[in-house]
């Protein structure tokens, strides 16, 4: 993440003409207000999604700096029912992360942001009408759901719609603190609050 932070960053920079600390000002707005900044670059700058998803997230050299756990693999692993990744980032790269990881065989599908267009408007996470339209392309009710998410204002979208929340907590040290959601206390839309991969396991057998 500080790799994409960094180049989102630069990439405002050069193609808006700011400084590193508009810049900066700019990428907060927009995720405060959008939920996500590409949605405020794409509205009031005319930036193309598909340039600003590929510069961003080129990242070389991200293979030798992905790890994992065995124990949280395993954990993917033991949980029951279809697993999908539900991400912001574009395909490419979200294959790029599994396949370093070697865990595609672990998730039924990847459903990236080219997947999240309504009415040929992006649509992506926070956003509730592409959540509730992907549960109906699933064939799914939002109840059968859990999204487990590092983000607060995604569980808010999916517990409006209906699905049960898992908030994950291992990775907010490592995110500016100065972003909502990031002091310990659980939201009432949050059904769990937990700090790795193995207690789902135990959440999924309640």
């Amino acid at each position: 993440m500080p790799g994409i932070h960094e180049a989102m960053g630069a990439f405002m920079e050069r193609e808006l003409q700011l400084t590193r600390e508009q810049s900066d000002a700019l990428r907060r707005r927009y995720w405060l207000r959008y939920g996500a900044t590409l949605l405020g670059l794409v509205r009031h700058h005319g930036v193309k999604a598909a340039h600003f998803l590929h510069d961003v997230h080129r990242l070389p050299g991200l293979e030798e700096r992905v790890s994992g756990h065995r124990h949280d693999f395993a954990a993917i692993a033991r949980l029951r029912g279809p697993k999908l990744v539900l991400t912001n980032a574009p395909r490419a790269y979200a294959l790029r992360v599994l396949g370093a990881l070697r865990i595609e065989y672990l998730f039924d599908a990847v459903v990236s942001i080219e997947d999240m267009t309504l009415f040929g408007h992006l649509r992506p996470k926070p956003d509730a009408r592409m959540l509730r339209a992907l549960c109906a392309r699933l064939r799914v009710p939002a109840t059968r759901c859990v999204l487990v998410e590092d983000t607060l204002v995604h569980q808010r979208s999916a517990r409006r719609i209906g699905m049960r929340t898992v908030w994950m907590r291992r990775y907010a040290r490592h995110r500016a603190m100065t972003w909502p959601g990031r002091d310990c206390r659980r939201p009432a839309y949050v059904d769990h609050r937990v700090q790795g991969l193995r207690p789902l396991v135990r959440l999924a057998m309640r």
